[in-house]
């Protein structure tokens, strides 16, 4: 038994404050120096995790306390990134479950927490943000024992310690009561010491499984995992006994350790350590080093596959090149597969010279892969998102979700219709302080556009959560598109006020005055159900005679903004999005009105 290690993982629905938690353990720990500046949010350390308030990679960090080091593994909280908190129980001896005090356990709970269970980790349960003037700690208390029932608990793990807690506040207590908050984390620290098991040292040769991966362009793909028996030094060579079966030697390049928000190089580690090794540059999850000659597999790690796909493919809009600076099909398909080097989720396949299907676990996997994209500069034009279907055993299936929804009780008839007509199935309705909560099972691709409509349903009040479910057998309901249709340019230019002010009345515009356009760019929404091209760069004619009325300002009502997932889930199947550094437009795959009609018309005759 390893005596100063314990290996845990913080667990909970996306929002529920794993993250913050982690900056006051680290905190309380010591592990700061006292005039180190340390900014909210430490682990999340990518900046649109920053802007998003959300954990897209699984981190590790380490704090020393009362004599043991404490290995934490910060997981993300949303379906689209479920897969790492799998490969991360086998790392792992207990877990910290953080449950909000007032919204209780959430669909992405029991994800998180049934991997916990079926890993056989010891848990504990967190009541988080019990400073809320909402918070119901008995209740949310109750709500996770029913769960932790429900998802088959055996009678030890029934038997969790419950700590109550404010990440924001860094207050924690054993008593549900909020004015028994101390200013102190160590009730959850020493409820790890007393509860969480030391990871065992088994004897025998070493066997370390990489169950993260990271990328260095130093030292290639870095393996990060735990050490389950054994001990590995710097310059060893080693055997990798890969998914195929087949053995590979390597030299152990570089060892690293985790403390506080630094990874440490190291020269050795031993049995129960969570390290970083670097030295095989295609290293993957779930192969196994070892030492030379006494080759043993561990069981390899399941990773989660792809359910939505999308073509990434080189601009060809007339505005190609205006703004990037990485455009061609070579320096995108490299950006695409040294992604993959680090992503295990993601997948990769060359559709053509210039265009490359790209499946991830979601809108929102995808989403942020364009995103990074842009960020460092590159420019693209990507199609809807569409769900991966499956052969099993014969049958065609599609994924299915399952779909949490809280609205005020004015909006519920209106989400139950609109869901409906997505292939919907509503398993159960409660009410919750007046916000009704409604669970459905739902297709994956009755999901895709209905962000977009959920939050105008809602007036921006509605909470959506969804989770993966499992693969069905694919029903061929008609899942209805966009109801509207859209304004489409004729003309290339810049967009005037007179021009969207004599458009106003056709429905709701996407661009502002001054804005460059194109022939076949998309730029505003249709009042009806058909797309009409219009002019929005047609100026006012001027004559020399005065008018007998003052010329008005035009007064234009503000543009609908333009996010990249609204534009993922807007378009419809015959549209683009164009991404660049600058810039996102909605447009017309093919541009040409005229060229438009003529495979509207030859797609009529082949149906």
């Amino acid at each position: 038994m390893m005596k100063n290690i314990k290996n845990i993982a913080i667990i909970a629905h996306v929002d529920h404050g794993k993250t913050t938690l982690v900056d006051k353990l680290l905190q309380a720990s010591g592990t700061f120096r006292e005039n180190e500046e340390v900014v909210e949010c430490v682990m999340d350390s990518n900046a649109i995790e920053r802007e998003r308030g959300i954990t897209i990679l699984a981190k590790t960090t380490a704090i020393d306390y009362k004599g043991y080091r404490i290995n934490i593994l910060d997981t993300p909280g949303h379906a689209d990134f479920g897969g790492e908190v799998e490969r991360i129980m086998n790392m792992v001896n207990g877990v910290l479950l953080v449950v909000d005090a007032y919204e209780g356990p959430m669909p992405q709970t029991r994800f998180v927490l049934k991997k916990a269970l079926e890993a056989g980790v010891t848990p504990i349960l967190v009541v988080n943000k019990i400073d809320k003037p909402a918070a119901r700690p008995k209740e949310v208390v109750d709500e996770v024992m029913d769960l932790f029932i429900e998802l088959g608990a055996s009678i030890e793990q029934l038997e969790f310690p419950i700590i109550y807690a404010s990440g924001i506040a860094g207050t924690s207590s054993l008593d549900d009561n909020p004015e028994s908050q101390e200013k102190t984390m160590e009730p959850i620290l020493d409820a790890v010491l007393k509860y969480i098991p030391s990871p065992k040292a088994e004897e025998g040769s070493l066997q370390f499984q990489p169950a993260l991966l990271d990328y260095n362009d130093y030292v290639g793909r870095i393996g990060i995992g735990l050490i389950k028996r054994g001990s590995i030094k710097v310059n060893q060579m080693v055997s990798c006994v890969r998914l195929d079966g087949s053995i590979k030697q390597f030299r152990v390049q570089k060892l690293f350790g985790f403390l506080g928000l630094k990874r440490i190089e190291i020269e050795s580690a031993e049995a129960g350590d969570i390290v970083a090794i670097a030295g095989l540059p295609d290293i993957s999850v779930g192969e196994t080093i070892c030492e030379i000659g006494k080759e043993e597999a561990l069981p390899v790690l399941h990773i989660d596959e792809p359910t939505m796909q999308m073509t990434f493919s080189v601009n060809s809009s007339p505005f190609a090149g205006k703004e990037g600076k990485f455009l061609t099909a070579r320096k995108i398909a490299d950006r695409l597969f040294k992604e993959t080097e680090r992503d295990v989720s993601l997948k990769v396949v060359e559709n053509d010279s210039e265009s490359w299907i790209v499946s991830g676990r979601g809108e929102l996997h995808l989403s942020i892969l364009i995103e990074n994209m842009r960020r460092k500069g590159y420019e693209l034009q990507v199609s809807k998102p569409v769900v991966i279907l499956k052969d099993i055993n014969g049958v065609k299936c599609e994924p299915y979700e399952e779909l949490q929804i809280e609205v005020f009780e004015d909006a519920v008839g209106t989400i139950i219709e609109n869901l409906g007509n997505r292939g919907a199935i509503l398993e159960n309705m409660t009410n919750v302080n007046n916000q009704v909560r409604l669970l459905y099972t739902i297709p994956s691709r009755g999901l895709i556009g209905f962000a977009t409509n959920f939050m105008t349903l809602t007036k921006g009040y509605g909470i959506m959560n969804h989770t993966f479910k499992e693969y069905r057998p694919y029903e061929n309901i008609e899942i209805a598109e966009r109801k509207q249709g859209v304004l489409v340019s004729m003309e290339n230019g810049k967009a005037t006020a007179y021009a969207l002010g004599q458009l106003e009345d056709r429905g709701v515009m996407f661009i502002e005055p001054g804005v460059e356009v194109y022939n076949g760019m998309i730029v505003g929404e249709h009042n009806h159900e058909d797309d009409i091209t219009v002019n929005v760069v047609k100026g006012k004619q001027l004559t020399n005679t005065r008018s007998s009325s003052k010329d008005h300002t035009v007064v234009l009502k503000r543009p609908r903004p333009i996010t990249l997932e609204y534009a993922l889930d807007y378009i419809a199947f015959d549209e683009l999005v164009e991404v660049t550094p600058l810039s996102l437009r909605m447009r017309k795959r093919i541009l040409d009105a005229n060229e438009r009609k003529k495979a509207a018309l030859k797609k009529g005759i082949q149906n």
